[in-house]
């Protein structure tokens, strides 16, 4: 007799991973043994240092806050929703939990069962590597931080790493080679003009007879051992360790640790004796276990092209993506691909002033703008940027102002090849408009707040997310400086500010159903941006610049700065940081799927459940703009 509990469960299971990872068989089995918990808000499921339960747990209605406890002050760490899986802790080490898991509100949890679990899961290295990273990725906290490494390290190594061991080793071809009775000035002169930290040493017939790396150049001929014009054979290491194209990762690495070298030379045979094809770096080898930020970053320092940088952010997307499907919080996420992206825009402002002319006349601040400049940029965004520079003489001032905005000029341009849109409202550092020394920009802020009208506060709410990229630092200190203090004079900017925000109506209609865009190549669609995520950005804008809140930029960080400092609306403004980071979430893997900004949403391919979880995250949305009506007094006011 069919159990029909069991199979509706298992239907529930099977959209969500790491279940969807498993066979209909063993979920099934999985799923009979499952025990269907209710949750009233406020209820908890475990408390810091209970000792670990028999289960794992899985959010099927409702929203579950993992809280910390530091100092008799609650910390909420995460939150978890419809599918997401918590309680790892008893999954993969038996000891009391660290944090307490309470409802957020009335909730429906799946009791998982370990043992089973274990029982079906165990040779499935996706699962464990899916639920060891979930787990590592949600401790947040410095007590979890060693014990956290030790475990990733044991299962790394005994599941997904044992994979990406075995994948070939991606190396680099066609490496830069010199004679053998060349001197050593022509190597090191070959090596600077490829930046390349070895040079290999090969023979008429291309094989390689020996290598010379930084090293040897700073051991042997800084230290005045050799001259500089002396022939590369009396200083290079010989014999070169070698390898054959299509060795693994595993294999390239103890090579590399066991003839404790960087670099590994690949040939035809893979022996000394045959020609040479490629070269096998300590950095190709971490470049091919994984897309890991480190490697990103340091792929953008060395970028010396446009080309490169390009790829280097493309890396990126593959690894918001990863990290999106292992279900990692938002707020590593946006850490991690801001900073990314924050690299991008300093390397392309540095490559840039090397194709001027002449050094920059004065000192200046590249400043960026909008999403980048909130550190909200996940995805591909078109560019919001100024450029502040410092004062000049009036005489002085256009011929200033045109280099900076030649400068400005290539930094969009290659910008833009990389993957970032122009904006179609020209608010770039490019025009005019939003390239200005700082007296210039103070004049305009003060024109701004003090006259406002409604193209003043949608120029101005776009500048006040601004966080300097590269530069001078005071530049940007004076700027914000003289902005607060011309806030302080009026409160009829906030007014306008206010009304702004307040301008998008609810999400939903009377009826609850979705508003959707009424006519255009858009039609039908829900814009999630402008109804969603843009009214909690205007809202916790307009907040902290009325509380003279300086330097916290990103929405959610500023609704939970404001968590702190009203007390009596903390349960709102957590409310609002968690909607923004859901809303930005699911906008993210929208863009991801479809290829584009995951603005526009078609709610026909959206899930019965990701429609709920939509609807939850408007809640908040409506209640802080009625916070915003009242405490700015907007109900009058056009």
């Amino acid at each position: 007799m069919k159990n029909s509990i069991a199979e509706r469960v298992g239907d529930f299971l099977q959209r969500y991973p790491p279940f969807n990872m498993i066979k209909s068989n063993d979920l099934l089995e999985i799923a009979s043994e499952i025990t269907i918990i209710y949750l009233e808000k406020g209820e908890s499921i475990f408390k810091n240092t209970e000792p670990a339960h028999e289960y794992f747990y899985m959010v099927r209605d409702g929203a579950i806050s993992l809280n910390y406890d530091n100092a008799n002050v609650i910390e909420i760490m995460n939150i978890h929703d419809m599918g997401d899986v918590f309680g790892l802790q008893a999954l993969i080490v038996k000891e009391p939990y660290k944090l307490t898991a309470t409802a957020n509100e009335e909730s429906i949890l799946y009791a998982i069962p370990i043992s089973l679990f274990k029982s079906i899961t165990d040779n499935n290295t996706k699962i464990q590597k899916y639920l060891i990273t979930v787990f590592a990725s949600n401790t947040h906290v410095p007590y979890t931080v060693e014990q956290t490494g030790e475990i990733f390290s044991d299962y790394i190594s005994n599941t997904a790493q044992d994979i990406i061991n075995f994948q070939t080793a991606s190396y680099t071809k066609n490496p830069i080679t010199c004679q053998v009775n060349s001197t050593l000035k022509d190597a090191a002169l070959k090596m600077c003009a490829h930046k390349i930290g070895c040079i290999i040493v090969i023979d008429t017939n291309k094989k390689p007879l020996g290598i010379i790396t930084n090293s040897d150049i700073k051991n042997k001929i800084a230290t005045g051992l050799f001259s500089i014009e002396t022939e590369v054979a009396n200083i290079m290491s010989t014999p070169v360790i070698t390898g054959k194209k299509g060795l693994t990762v595993a294999d390239g690495q103890l090579q590399m640790i066991k003839n404790d070298i960087g670099h590994l030379c690949i040939t035809r045979d893979g022996t000394i004796n045959s020609k040479l094809i490629g070269v096998l770096t300590h950095h190709d080898v971490l470049a091919t276990i994984g897309n890991s930020p480190a490697v990103i970053l340091k792929d953008i320092k060395r970028a010396n092209r446009t080309k490169k940088l390009r790829a280097a952010r493309l890396k990126a997307n593959n690894l918001l993506k990863s990290h999106l499907e292992q279900n990692i919080p938002l707020s590593h996420i946006v850490t991690i691909i801001s900073q990314i992206n924050d690299a991008v825009t300093v390397r392309v402002v540095e490559l840039a002033i090397k194709k001027m002319p002449s050094p920059p006349p004065v000192t200046f601040s590249w400043l960026a703008l909008g999403s980048q400049g909130r550190k909200e940029q996940l995805l591909y965004t078109d560019q919001d940027n100024a450029l502040v520079f410092e004062d000049v003489p009036e005489k002085q001032y256009i011929e200033t102002q045109a280099y900076f905005l030649e400068l400005s000029r290539i930094i969009t341009k290659t910008l833009n090849k990389i993957g970032f849109e122009y904006c179609e409202a020209d608010m770039m550092a490019s025009n005019l408009e939003w390239c200005k020394s700082l007296s210039e920009w103070q004049n305009q802020f003060k024109d701004w707040i003090l006259k406002p009208d409604k193209k003043a506060v949608l120029l101005s709410s776009i500048f006040f997310d601004y966080d300097i990229k590269y530069g001078n630092q005071k530049l940007v200190d004076n700027l914000t400086d003289f902005i607060f203090n011309t806030l302080s004079e009026t409160s009829l900017f906030y007014k306008f500010l206010g009304s702004d925000a307040i301008k998008s109506p609810s999400p939903v209609g009377f009826f609850k159903q979705f508003l959707v865009e009424q006519d255009g190549e858009q039609k039908e669609l829900f814009n999630i941006k402008s109804r969603a995520i843009m009214p909690l950005v205007d809202a916790a804008r307009l907040l902290v610049l009325s509380k003279q809140i300086r330097y916290v930029n990103n929405t959610a960080e500023r609704f939970e700065k404001l968590a702190q400092l009203e007390p009596e609306n903390k349960a709102l403004y957590k409310s609002c940081a968690y909607a923004f980071k859901a809303l930005s979430k699911f906008k993210t893997k929208q863009g991801l799927f479809n290829n584009n900004s995951g603005k526009f949403i078609n709610l026909q391919t959206l899930t019965k459940e990701e429609k709920l979880k939509l609807r939850r995250c408007f809640k908040p949305i409506n209640e802080i703009q009625e916070v915003l009506k009242i405490r700015f007094d907007l109900k009058n006011f056009i």
